[in-house]
């Protein structure tokens, strides 16, 4: 047989009291309903002031109880309707783009942006617009400006052939900006991104890049600024999002674009060998075998051309 302990004993008589001051109002009520009951029943003899008064005592507290209640619900309705807003805040993180809103959300963030941080296939349209736009607004603003650039490895064959065949599965009609996506373009195209990245960096002191070759095809592009993160797809008629830079979307997206780069390769541009202002083809050679990227061997000196065009003049895909 157990017995109670006074701890136990004393913790019960502190939870009561509590339940009792928190519900006083229906304890006053009930009291004083069985006071009146038990002199009732057993006949004693009451003055009509003190029934009257005691059961105004009733009502008064049962009114009371009544009006706690509202505000324990108005003050559970307040709770349940910040909850509600915050989500509504959560789910308007995401703010839709379409058709020259891309262009316009992208030409906002390079405006002011100190860092750029790239993740797509090959990076036609960084190459085309954001890297010598970005580059124009440093020099222009004399500040400093870092770059990181995530892309599919040209070296890799089999990533280029699942790249090329998602840009050819999902290309629109015939004549559309799509078509024509083999391996080799994919992996001029790649090629070309590494050689801007180097060019530029030779022309910008104050330009911190930093190339990565990636064996995963991507579907999306990401492109995060100081003030907010744009993710569009390969399509511009399709919808396209932007994040600003106060939402928790952000943050994450910054933790995630950083893992996809550290599993990555890393180019070390430091090693690049100096590139002309229209560089020749033996100097995109040497610039890429001292990268540890070298050109394959069906590479002619007309790929290689191809590969500085591209890299240097290159066209904005999107341009309507």
């Amino acid at each position: 047989m157990t017995r109670s302990t006074p701890q136990g004993s004393g913790r019960r008589l502190e939870n009561a009291i509590a339940w009792a001051v928190r519900n006083a109002d229906g304890v006053v009520a009930i009291g004083a309903a069985l006071v009146i009951g038990l002199m009732d029943v057993l006949n004693q003899n009451m003055d009509d002031d003190v029934v009257s008064g005691a059961t105004l005592l009733v009502l008064a507290a049962l009114v009371f109880g009544s009006l706690t209640e509202r505000r324990r619900r108005v003050a559970d309705i307040r709770a349940a309707t910040a909850g509600t807003s915050r989500a509504i805040e959560d789910l308007a993180m995401v703010r839709t783009l379409s058709g020259a809103e891309v262009a316009l959300a992208h030409e906002r963030a390079r405006r002011t942006t100190t860092r750029w941080i790239f993740k797509g296939g090959t990076g036609t349209y960084l190459r085309a617009v954001t890297l010598p736009e970005c580059v124009l607004e440093a020099q222009r603003q004399r500040r400093s400006l870092s770059m990181k650039i995530d892309i599919i490895n040209p070296a890799d064959e089999q990533v280029c052939a699942a790249y090329a065949r998602f840009r050819s599965t999902f290309a629109p009609g015939p004549g559309g900006g799509f078509a024509g996506w083999t391996v080799e373009r994919t992996r001029k195209e790649a090629y070309a991104t590494v050689v801007a990245a180097s060019w530029h960096r030779q022309r910008l002191d104050t330009l911190e890049i930093d190339v990565h070759l990636s064996s995963v095809a991507p579907a999306l592009r990401f492109d995060l600024s100081d003030s907010c993160l744009i993710i569009t797809q390969d399509d511009p008629s399709r919808v396209s999002l932007c994040v600003e830079r106060d939402r928790p979307l952000y943050d994450y997206y910054v933790t995630e674009l950083h893992q996809s780069r550290e599993q990555a390769v890393k180019l070390d541009l430091r090693e690049a060998v100096p590139l002309g202002d229209e560089p020749t083809v033996d100097e995109v050679r040497r610039l890429l075998d001292r990268l540890g990227l070298p050109l394959p061997p069906s590479f002619t000196d007309r790929d290689v051309g191809d590969v500085i065009d591209k890299a240097l003049h290159a066209e904005n895909p999107y341009r309507g």
